[in-house]
């Protein structure tokens, strides 16, 4: 988000143009506030106008400087979002957690925008892909170094939504919410039996004995089934190391309730795997004492830019919205569960 044009003109100028010193060196074209072709979006100037930028300074007209006399401030911003001043960003994490590029790069724009002051993170999420957690945990922790974040419960924040969860300094959750889940899942179908009653026998010619295992069209041999689960319980050791750490917990005690099992608010908070019960205002009460913030500083929801929303992840929402519409959010779920290729850190009874 970069600051394009800051200030306040105080008369007209009586000299053919003014001069604002601001940072940078490339020409750019400055254009009014819904003017969309250009780079920027001037924000209250009332009339297009184009000059020139030389890296020396913003050489104004005349005429602007004159309507800019009725201007208090032009702020021109590259990400769309015409904000003054600081703020608490909210973001929404919903539904299947998956490893999502675009979601990424709003991270990314969230950290750098140096309006906010700080993070909430509200999640409603069973998990989803460990790869997935994982990066959306590192992306708030690299948050977490400049701007304090809590993290709001609400429904469910279970397995990588709680992995989410305590990417954040401060957890708050609902008595009722369901959380936890601590554990790594790796399945498949295995349909040699059905294959066999329809006459269909796979053939398979391969490099290696453990080349496309486990297969779905034979039983799992001992060989498979012990790399398998070396694998899982190698990320099952990452993710109750990382409960370790950022609940400050001895990792023998985080075994003990790393046994997949869920808990509610109530109970996660008697085993410290959050901090305290209730809703968005106990996080943003938690970030004003952190931050020692005015009592009125505004909270407001983060918005991803159009660029960084992606086409898929854009129609999967459409998509979802038309068939929760529908009376058919079981579908949605079936869907979002096809993306699930891989280890999974998810809880949800209908997806197991």
């Amino acid at each position: 988000m970069t600051l394009a044009l800051a200030g306040l003109v105080a008369a007209c100028a009586p000299a053919a143009s003014t001069t604002l010193p601001v940072p940078g060196t490339a020409p750019v074209l400055v254009g009014a506030h819904n003017d969309t072709s250009t780079p920027f979006n001037l924000v209250s100037v009332p009339a297009l106008v184009a000059h020139r930028y030389d890296g020396r300074g913003l050489r104004i007209t005349d005429t602007l400087a004159r309507q800019l006399a009725f201007t208090r401030y032009a702020v021109a911003y590259r990400s769309g979002q015409t904000r003054l001043g600081p703020y608490v960003a909210r973001l929404n994490i919903d539904g299947m957690i998956l490893d999502d590029p675009a979601r990424d790069r709003a991270l990314r724009r969230l950290r750098d925008d140096a309006d906010v002051v700080a993070l909430i993170v509200r999640i409603d999420s069973p998990g989803g892909t460990t790869a997935g957690s994982e990066a959306i945990y590192e992306a708030i922790r690299k948050i977490a170094k400049d701007k304090p974040v809590a993290a709001v419960m609400d429904t469910i924040a279970a397995s990588g939504g709680y992995i989410t969860a305590i990417a954040a300094d401060h957890i708050v959750a609902r008595g009722n919410t369901i959380t936890g889940s601590i554990g790594v899942i790796f399945q498949w179908a295995e349909v040699s039996k059905l294959l066999e009653t329809i006459g269909v026998q796979m053939q398979e010619i391969k490099s290696g004995d453990l080349k496309a295992e486990p297969s779905p069209f034979k039983p799992l041999s001992e060989k498979a089934r012990e790399v398998s689960n070396l694998m899982v319980q190698d990320s099952f050791a990452w993710f109750t190391g990382l409960v370790a750490e950022r609940r400050k917990l001895p990792l023998d005690k985080v075994k003990v309730l790393s046994d997949g099992r869920v808990y509610t608010g109530r109970q996660a908070v008697a085993e410290k795997l959050i901090d305290e019960l209730g809703g968005e205002e106990k996080a943003v009460d938690w970030i004003k004492k952190e931050k020692q913030l005015p009592a009125d500083i505004k909270v407001e929801d983060w918005k991803v830019p159009p660029e960084d929303q992606g086409l898929f992840g854009l129609g999967l929402r459409i998509t979802s919205g038309a068939l929760k519409a529908m009376g058919l959010p079981d579908l949605v779920q079936q869907a979002q569960m096809q993306k699930l290729d891989g280890l999974v850190s998810v809880w949800h009874p209908s997806l197991q």
